[in-house]
């Protein structure tokens, strides 16, 4: 099982990979749009948003466009001897981005920016693949199931992803996954 979920996660990974740029930024949009006119959306003050990644979703125009909307951004940090990830606000000015671990754009932190999970509204998921049920095949390292499980039941939580990431069912959930309440997908 597990032999079948890594080729599964590599399969989808290849496929992000070998994208057009131009097709994930046209896509992206789509997303934007449906994000953006979700009534959760509206009336959430803090969001946090994943910064784009090998392929993923761009979050960078909808991170842009939120703030200039009055929500307020907030930005994974990621905490490889903890192995969890901490919501930093992202202010924009002072805020400066540094390559993390496994390659990605994380905050250079300074504590003043640390929230606590009660403050967000909504959170903005990626992953491998997603099913309709809101089930998601991450990367395999377990930060946002962790993240996940100690949110409050209050924030509301969005997964994105392009139509071949999504799934009518995915085969490989197990009783540590933790879905997401929406995806939105193009």
């Amino acid at each position: 099982m597990k032999h079948l979920k890594q080729q599964f996660r590599k399969k989808i990974l290849f496929r992000l990979a070998r994208q057009k740029e131009e097709e994930r930024r046209k896509t992206s949009s789509k997303i934007l749009k449906m994000l953006f006119s979700l009534p959760q959306f509206a009336v959430a003050k803090i969001i946090m948003f994943y910064l784009s990644f090998d392929g993923e979703v761009d979050t960078s125009i909808m991170i842009k466009e939120a703030k200039s909307l009055g929500k307020r951004i907030a930005v994974p940090l990621i905490k490889r001897q903890t192995r969890e990830l901490i919501p930093v606000l992202f202010d924009f000015k002072e805020t400066l981005l540094e390559k993390g671990p496994y390659g990605i754009l994380q905050p250079k932190v300074q504590n003043k920016n640390v929230l606590q999970l009660p403050e967000l509204d909504m959170v903005i998921i990626p992953a491998v693949a997603f099913d309709l049920d809101g089930n998601r095949l991450g990367r395999g390292m377990g930060y946002y199931d962790r993240f996940l499980s100690k949110l409050p039941p209050k924030v509301f939580t969005i997964g994105l992803g392009f139509s071949f990431q999504v799934f009518d069912r995915l085969p490989f959930v197990e009783p540590h996954d933790i879905s997401v309440q929406k995806i939105l997908y193009a």
